[in-house]
């Protein structure tokens, strides 16, 4: 159980790490490509305007040829017009906006103590997914084997050597086993019972678990909501105390705090909901199988008493 806690622990780190430094990656290139075909889209129509009036005018004043000329040899910076200035500074903007870096001015919006808030909850989560899974695979629960290697002791009636087999067994199957075998003596029923009441007992430890997901995923929208409140608050303290109005500039800090932390809340929180239902229903699904599985294997010491060496 410890080097399974702590397995978990250092997927964690590292699963948490590779979250914090590829997802932002992926979306800048992602946001790069939407501009570049922002950009092209723009210059389209542009090139076409431009070819249009060309050709009319070669149609329409071919003795124009000498006024071509002085046009050529005319710098180019004197042939281009302020509108097509302007729309040459706004594409250059937009190419700059979209090379920084998303990792950085993802930070920059949440600021040092949310970038810290974020970074626990989502550390947390990702040790508690990384332990969840590794106790809920199936050889963990219900192993085949087990199942196979128990009836066949039961089978050749060596009811000693099968207890033996399930006594020290970690699997959940092998503790339900162990604890009605070793009820057996008294009688079934009270062997039923020890083994319902071990089912329970680990059933609970692994929903626990599963709902510090739960909770992970209703804290991180909050914290996304508490950044959107102090984001606004800051937005409106730029204006209490500007004697003028201020610049969009100044007031883009506290909005894209109070953006980027919902963002983020709703980025944790979503895929935290999702694991937690398929976890939920999965462990569900396993625990009626172990109760099944074990109930069959146990069924035939309804009618036969038996003793055993619990020493």
């Amino acid at each position: 159980m410890r080097h399974r806690i702590l397995w978990g622990w250092f997927g964690a780190i590292f699963c948490s790490l590779a979250l914090w430094l590829v997802v932002p990656v992926l979306f800048s290139t992602l946001t790069m490509g939407d501009a570049s075909l922002a950009l092209a889209a723009d210059d389209e129509p542009a090139s076409a305007a431009d070819n249009e009036p060309a050709s009319a005018a070669e149609d329409e004043l071919a003795p124009a040829a000498e006024d071509e000329d002085e046009l050529e040899a005319k710098p180019a910076g004197e042939s281009i017009v302020p509108e097509e200035e302007e729309a040459e500074k706004s594409g250059v903007e937009k190419s700059k906006r979209s090379t920084e870096s998303f990792l950085v001015w993802l930070y920059q919006s949440l600021r040092v103590r949310y970038v810290i808030i974020f970074l626990i909850i989502t550390f947390n989560s990702v040790a508690l997914i990384v332990m969840i899974v590794l106790g809920l695979r199936r050889n963990a629960l219900c192993p085949d084997d087990l199942a196979a290697v128990f009836e066949a002791k039961l089978n050749e009636k060596k009811y000693q050597e099968a207890y033996e087999l399930v006594k020290g067994e970690k699997s959940l199957l092998g503790k339900v086993l162990a604890a009605g075998m070793a009820k057996l003596p008294d009688s079934y029923p009270e062997a039923l019972e020890a083994m319902q009441e071990v089912g329970e007992e680990q059933n609970m430890r692994m929903e626990q678990r599963n709902g510090y997901i739960a909770l992970i995923a209703q804290i991180g929208p909050m914290f996304g909501l508490l950044g959107t409140v102090d984001g606004m608050v800051m937005a409106f303290d730029v204006i209490a105390n500007s004697n003028v109005t201020p610049k969009p500039s100044e007031l883009a800090a506290g909005i894209g705090t109070a953006l980027v932390t919902t963002i983020v809340g709703l980025w944790v929180a979503i895929p935290l909901m999702v694991f937690y239902h398929i976890v939920r229903n999965r462990l569900t699904r396993f625990m009626m199988e172990v109760g099944a599985v074990s109930g069959e294997l146990m069924e035939r010491f309804e009618t036969v008493q038996i003793s055993l060496d619990k020493d």
